[in-house]
Parts: C-alpha cells; structure tokens; sequence
C-alpha cells in the first residue's frame, strides 16, 4: 500500500489516501510501457515526406553519349541519381508509420506509469481544483503552494473549460481528465498532480479492468 497525503490549495495536509498497488497492477511493466510510448509517438508522425525517384524526374531516358569511344567515363541518363539535377537514389514515398496497441495493454501500460510516479514520489493529491473563472494567475499559484516546480501532468475527473484556460499559459504544465490518460503523456512529465475525486475515478476504472 502506497500511504499519498492531500492537500488543499494552499498547500496544507487536510487528509490521506491509500492506494493499493495491486489495483494498478502491482509491478511496473517497463517493456509494455516502452511499446506504449513507442506507439504514440510513432502515430504522432505525419509520415508525407516525398523526393523524387529517378523515375519520375523531368529528362530523356537516353544515353548521355555511347559507351565507349569518347575518351569520357561511361555515363547514363539525365535522370541518375549520380547527375546535379537528377533523382534520389533512395527516393522516400508517403508511408504510414502508425502502430496499434490492444486496449488492455495500453491500459497496463497507463497504469506502471502511475504506478512508477507513486513508487517515486511525483504524484501531488489536491483536495479539488475549481475556478469561477479561467485565472491563470490563482493557478500558478496553487502549483507554487503544493510545491510543484517541474513539468506537471494535471488529471482531474472531468472536462473542466476553467481549469483549462487557467493551465493554458503556464508553461510545461498539461491537463487531461481521466479518460484521456496514457502512457505516454504521464511519462513526458516528471511530476502529476491528482484531485482527489480525479484519483478515486482513476483507480475505480483500473479495478474495474483488473476485474473484467
């Protein structure tokens, strides 16, 4: 069991919660997790890089000048890749570089992600995060009273337009509601910060898995 302290916005203990690390698979699965971020930064590429191949390049296919009896190097066409002008020898057409993943394991592989950030000591529980209005001023302010000074990760239970806006502007700092966790954007950032209803989601749904 992993003992987590709460706080509250301006950064005083108000409570504990206990998180079992069975409920998020008991071990953290370093070589699923590499797949996982592997995956997701692979689909991010656009994969439209082109140049073009001497096939398809403007010019005559004939013969510079005959083969032998010039005094010159024996030379092709207009088209070689060896020619200013000519194709690309390795010519790059679009290709699709995306990689799938089956949902259970990319949900494991969310989880040693967690799992990793409690078992280091970079996960942040806060009693609740709300604004009346979008202020980014007010939330710096609670990442600076809840001691968090490095790139942070933000979950909280549901699409919140407020805490959005107010996160926007602060740099290295993302906000994701639960659903939308993964492996990837947990790992790109070295510290995650938690609301309180925000985890007990988190871990319902990774119980619920375990379960299934």
């Amino acid at each position: 069991m992993i003992e987590l302290a709460v706080y509250n916005t301006s950064g005083q203990q108000v409570d504990t919660i206990r998180v079992d690390e069975a409920v998020l698979g008991g071990c953290v699965r370093y070589a699923l997790l590499k797949q996982a971020i592997v995956m997701y930064h692979a689909n991010k590429r656009v994969g439209t890089a082109t140049t073009k191949s001497r096939g398809v390049v403007a010019g005559s296919t004939r013969k510079v000048y005959r083969q032998k009896g010039t005094g010159n190097a024996r030379m092709g066409t207009r088209r070689t890749g060896k020619r200013v002008g000519g194709g690309m020898i390795f010519a790059k057409k679009p290709r699709d570089f995306s990689q799938r993943m089956p949902r259970k394991q990319r949900k494991l592989a969310r989880d040693s992600a967690v799992l990793a950030k409690l078992r280091n000591n970079s996960v942040v529980v806060v009693d609740g995060l709300s604004f009346e209005k979008p202020q980014t001023k007010q939330f710096a302010g609670v990442l600076k009273n809840l001691k968090i000074d490095q790139s942070c990760l933000v979950a909280i239970r549901d699409y919140d337009e407020n805490v959005h806006k107010s996160a926007r502007n602060v740099g290295r700092v993302d906000v994701l509601p639960v659903a939308d966790l993964n492996a990837a954007a947990i790992v790109n950032h070295k510290q995650m910060l938690f609301t309180k209803d925000a985890l007990d989601s988190f871990l319902n749904r990774s119980e619920e898995s375990a379960t299934a």
